[in-house]
């Protein structure tokens, strides 16, 4: 049990400091374009004021866990499928079966783990950092008061908006961790195959993403969960 938690853990610290530096560029540049696009609108009416409204819903409702999710199955997915791939294709993963070792508690369980908290945490970094850079535009271009733009983005939220954006990643988490796995377990034919399995894993990882965000949405704002 102590080995497994300390794999989880070692599994957990790779997922979510190697992707905090590009899920950072990646809010906070979506906060910064969000506030650029929208301000330009309202500017027409004299509302610039409202743009902490509408970057906290946004970041928080969709934007953070969705990019978030799709930077993990670009970073963390595909290294999970060619990692175990290799293994597959080299017949490592066998000989855990010959050893009477279950390869997806071995292989699998702990990474589905990490990846699905790592994409809890890696949210709630994307949050902050994308209301920041919505903020800093929003002040920097159309001289909106910081003080009324976070006043603004907590009016706006609800614990259902928080909560439903980190169940969102949860769930995205745990289905870019199992897609990647099967894939990559389902590699064959060498490093040709592997390769195919990678590029696999990303691209149903991405398309599950954004399928599931659909359903999530309208389960929890049409049901008012």
């Amino acid at each position: 049990v102590g080995r497994k938690r300390r794999e989880i853990l070692q599994q957990l610290a790779r997922c979510a400091f190697g992707s905090l530096p590009v899920v950072f560029i990646v809010a906070l540049f979506t906060g910064m374009t969000l506030a650029l696009q929208t301000g330009t609108q309202l500017q027409r009416f004299g509302q610039e004021g409202t743009l902490g409204y509408i970057v906290a819903a946004a970041m928080c409702r969709e934007m953070g866990p969705v990019f978030t999710a799709i930077a993990l199955a670009g970073l963390v997915g595909s290294t999970f499928a060619a990692e175990i791939g290799t293994m597959k294709v080299s017949e490592e993963v066998d000989a855990l079966e010959v050893m009477s070792i279950d390869p997806v508690y071995y292989l699998v369980m702990p990474r589905l783990l990490a990846l699905a908290l790592a994409a809890v945490v890696l949210t709630i970094c994307a949050d902050a950092i994308g209301i920041l850079g919505g903020a800093l535009m929003a002040k920097a271009t159309f001289q909106v008061d910081l003080s009324i733009f976070f006043k603004n983005a907590r009016d706006i939220l609800e614990l259902k908006d928080v909560y439903g954006g980190l169940l969102k990643a949860l769930v995205f988490g745990t289905t870019i961790a199992i897609v990647a796995a099967g894939q990559g377990l389902r590699a064959e034919h060498g490093a040709e195959g592997v390769g195919r399995a990678t590029l696999r894993a990303v691209v149903i990882g991405f398309i599950c993403v954004l399928a599931f965000n659909y359903f999530l949405t309208w389960i929890l704002y049409k049901l008012e969960w």
